[in-house]
């Protein structure tokens, strides 16, 4: 997508992979000024940071666990302390812990819930005064298309999910006043590092279910976010825009 972010600032939770890695790059070549979280792959994320000041974009990387709320304040408050103000900020981190209910673990429950829906609802808390100042500001959450039709194995990851559009919807009633928008990209599968690891079958089946017949690319969520932080969807907040090739058909 073409757009102009210069000038303005961008913070991308889970910035060193897949999506996340999709979304730092879209937003440094349309000129932001970029920051993006990192659990454990300092080596990954020190790269990155090296490339971006290469390619002339201000880079900050930060480490630690978005599902502590003390980490997720230190985060913003790092940004706002480099350049003065958050412009969009992007929850995308998130984990996976799949398996039938009936083995799955307490842990395996909380683990990605507090992930990938209170790391959402952490990084929100803390960029919620910065933008409310601002009067300006926003926040693109990352769903899945499973929130929307769920999916055996995956009772945690599509509780988290659909747990994101809920909490985004009801943060942009309290936001919109502000001139905050709240929105929510849904994507389906992605051609990743983790769908490289599906066998052949597996592969086969998803694709008969997608209407594209074929898995999205990084750059095509990138864009969906970036669509939804620029100017030109200003009077969009709210919504959840499903990005999955007509998989929720």
């Amino acid at each position: 997508m073409q757009a102009d972010f210069r000038g303005s600032t961008a913070l991308v939770t889970g910035g060193t992979r897949g999506i996340g890695r999709a979304l730092v790059d879209a937003f440094a070549d349309a000129g932001a000024n970029v920051a993006f979280t990192y659990r454990s792959s300092s080596d990954t994320a020190a790269a990155l940071v090296d490339t971006l000041d290469e390619q002339g974009t201000e880079a900050l990387s930060l480490q630690g666990d978005v599902a502590d709320l003390e980490t997720a304040q230190a985060h913003v408050d790092a940004v706002l302390d480099r350049w003065g103000t958050l412009d969009v900020l992007v929850n995308n981190a998130g984990i996976t812990r799949d398996g039938l209910m009936l083995r799955m673990t307490e842990d395996d429950w909380d683990d990605v819930i507090d992930t990938n829906l209170k790391g959402a609802f952490n990084f929100c808390k803390a960029a919620y005064m910065p933008m409310m100042r601002q009067q300006s500001g926003t926040i693109v959450n990352i769903s899945s298309v499973v929130g929307t039709t769920g999916n055996a194995g995956q009772t945690n990851y599509a509780a988290s999910k659909a747990g994101i559009v809920g909490f985004s919807k009801s943060l942009a009633k309290e936001l919109g006043s502000r001139n905050v928008t709240v929105n929510v990209v849904a994507p389906g599968y992605v051609q990743t590092d983790m769908t490289d690891e599906l066998d052949a079958d597996t592969h086969e089946s998803i694709l008969d279910a997608v209407p594209l017949d074929r898995l999205a690319e990084p750059d095509e969520i990138a864009d969906a976010v970036l669509f939804l932080a620029s100017p030109a969807a200003d009077y969009i907040t709210g919504h959840v825009l499903h990005v999955n090739g007509g998989l929720s058909m």
